[in-house]
């Protein structure tokens, strides 16, 4: 990566985990912090008060951190350009490229834009994608009921498709929710997708992922919701 193609002045490029080695010698001129996996407070906050701009190189769980401290530290303002490794699925979501090559020409050339912040109940955001696995119980998209029973799986991800859209959801959307249903004999399962501001599980404890990461527990009740202020995604 040449200098003109470098990220704006005043930007902060964390490399997450084993991001470092991948990405650092790409940046130059620019401040570089190699940081562990999922970084936490003290990892982060103390990079946010003379950034410009975050660049944040690692998984889906690594930018979902980084993500929650600008939450906490109230900097949702802040541009945040993502540097996903091959496998993310946050790249799906949000459109980020995964060749290195296109996604560090529009870390440096692309225009933060606001994206809908999805957030659970438990204090974590989802990055890419929420995944419970076969579960028993009641799950709703808004006022809308999903399901009463078994499923195959549930699926929350952010919607930045129809976050502006008013008739997907009160106030607008940012949650996609897909329900996977039963196999029907040899059948491969069926999927019923819905789009709104919020949804909530509760079911017989199944286990589930965020972003990459296994749950520590199972889970047996759950909500999504988009928060009231968005991120700025550089895309």
């Amino acid at each position: 990566m040449s200098t003109r193609d470098a990220p704006p002045a005043g930007s902060v490029v964390l490399t997450c985990g084993d991001a470092f080695h991948a990405w650092a010698e790409h940046f130059p001129t620019t401040t570089v912090v190699p940081l562990a996996g999922t970084p936490s407070r003290a990892d982060v906050d103390p990079l946010l008060h003379d950034a410009a701009r975050l660049v944040v190189a690692g998984t889906d769980a690594d930018l979902a951190a980084v993500l929650v401290r600008l939450l906490r530290t109230e900097r949702l303002d802040l541009p945040v350009a993502f540097l996903p490794p091959a496998s993310s699925e946050a790249a799906a979501v949000w459109g980020i490229p995964t060749t290195p090559e296109a996604a560090l020409e529009l870390a440096a050339s692309g225009t933060p834009s606001p994206a809908p912040l999805i957030r659970d109940d438990r204090g974590g955001v989802v990055a890419g994608v929420h995944r419970v696995e076969a579960f028993s119980g009641v799950a709703y998209c808004d006022e809308h009921e999903l399901v009463r029973g078994e499923a195959t799986g549930l699926v929350v991800r952010p919607d930045p498709d129809h976050a502006a859209r008013t008739d997907v959801g009160p106030g607008g959307g940012g949650v996609t929710v897909t329900l996977l249903g039963p196999r029907r004999l040899l059948r491969r399962p069926t999927e019923r997708t819905r789009h709104g501001r919020a949804a909530t599980l509760g079911c017989r404890p199944a286990a589930a992922s965020r972003d990459g990461v296994p749950d520590p527990r199972p889970l047996e009740r759950r909500s999504w919701y988009r928060h009231t202020e968005d991120w700025h995604l550089v895309r």
